[in-house]
C-alpha cells in the first residue's frame, strides 16, 4: 500500500513556481527525504541563479541557504562542506546554472569527489531569464534566442551531463527521474534519498537531475507540457541510475 507523505514540517509556506513547474514537487520530495534522514536543521543549501531563487525569495521555509554567483554553486558547496563536514550540504540549480553557465564548476566538483549532493532541474532552457536556449535544449526546439528552433550543426547537441559524470568520473551516486506520475514520483524520492545518503556516510560526490518541464517557456498547458515530456524529451533524456552506491 501507497504511504500518502505529510508536508515537510521545514515547509511553511506556499512556493511561487508557475503553474505546472517541477520545481516545487522536486524541493518537496528533497525536503521529505532531508527530515527522514534526520538533517531537517542541518543543512546548507548552494542556490544558483535561475527559478530556484525563488526559494530564498518565497518565505517557503527557514533552512540555511547561500545565493551564489551564476553557475557557482558547486564551487560554494565544496568550501561550505570542507568547513563543516557535519552538515548535509546541496546545491539546488538549474539546467542553465549546473551544466551550462557553472559547467566548469560541476564538473571540477565531481572530478575531485566532493562529498556533496548536486540537485539540478533540467527544463530544457533558461526559465527565469526569458526561455533561452541551454545546452540540454533539444534539436528543432524554439527558444527566446533560437525561434526558427535549435541547429544543432551550428550550436551543438544536447548534452548529458549525469551520463557524463557517471562514466568520466568516479562519483557515488548519479541519476535521471521526473516526476511526472505518482511511480516516478517514488522513483525520484528513492533517487534523492540514495543521494542524500551518499554523502552522509561519506561516499562521495553525487547528483540527482530531475527532468522537469516548463509551461511557460514553452509556451503550453502543464498537461501538454507533461505529454511532451512522456513522449518526445524522455527519447532524449532517458530516467534511471547511471551509477549506483556501493
Amino acid at each position: 500500500m501507497r504511504v500518502i507523505k505529510e508536508k515537510p514540517a521545514i515547509i511553511e509556506n506556499a512556493h511561487n513556481f508557475c503553474a505546472g513547474c517541477s520545481h516545487g514537487t522536486f524541493y518537496r520530495l528533497i525536503q521529505e527525504c532531508v527530515e527522514e534522514l534526520g538533517y531537517a536543521h542541518r543543512q546548507i543549501i548552494a542556490l544558483g541563479v535561475g527559478c530556484n531563487c525563488n526559494l530564498s525569495l518565497s518565505g517557503i521555509d527557514h533552512i540555511d541557504k547561500f545565493q551564489c554567483a551564476h553557475g557557482r554553486a558547486a564551487a560554494s558547496a565544496t568550501g561550505i562542506k570542507r568547513m563543516r563536514p557535519d552538515l548535509l550540504v546541496m546545491t539546488y540549480q538549474g539546467d542553465g546554472d549546473c551544466g551550462v553557465i557553472g559547467l566548469s564548476e560541476t564538473l571540477n566538483a565531481a572530478y575531485r569527489n566532493e562529498k556533496i549532493t548536486v540537485f539540478t532541474v533540467n527544463n530544457l532552457n533558461f526559465g527565469m531569464t526569458g526561455g533561452q536556449m541551454s545546452w540540454t535544449t533539444m534539436e528543432g526546439q524554439k527558444t527566446a534566442t533560437c525561434l526558427m528552433g535549435r541547429d544543432c550543426e551550428k550550436t551543438g547537441y544536447p548534452i548529458h551531463l549525469p551520463e557524463l559524470i557517471a562514466t568520466q568520473f568516479r562519483p557515488a551516486y548519479v541519476a535521471r527521474c521526473a516526476v511526472y506520475d505518482s511511480k516516478n514520483v517514488e522513483q525520484a524520492r528513492r533517487c534523492i534519498r540514495n543521494a542524500l545518503e551518499a554523502q552522509i556516510k561519506g561516499e562521495g560526490y553525487s547528483m540527482v537531475e530531475l527532468l522537469g518541464v516548463c509551461p511557460t517557456n514553452w509556451g503550453m498547458s502543464p498537461l501538454k507540457a507533461e505529454e511532451r515530456l512522456k513522449t518526445e524529451i524522455l527519447k532524449e533524456y532517458p530516467l534511471g541510475e547511471f551509477k549506483t552506491r556501493g
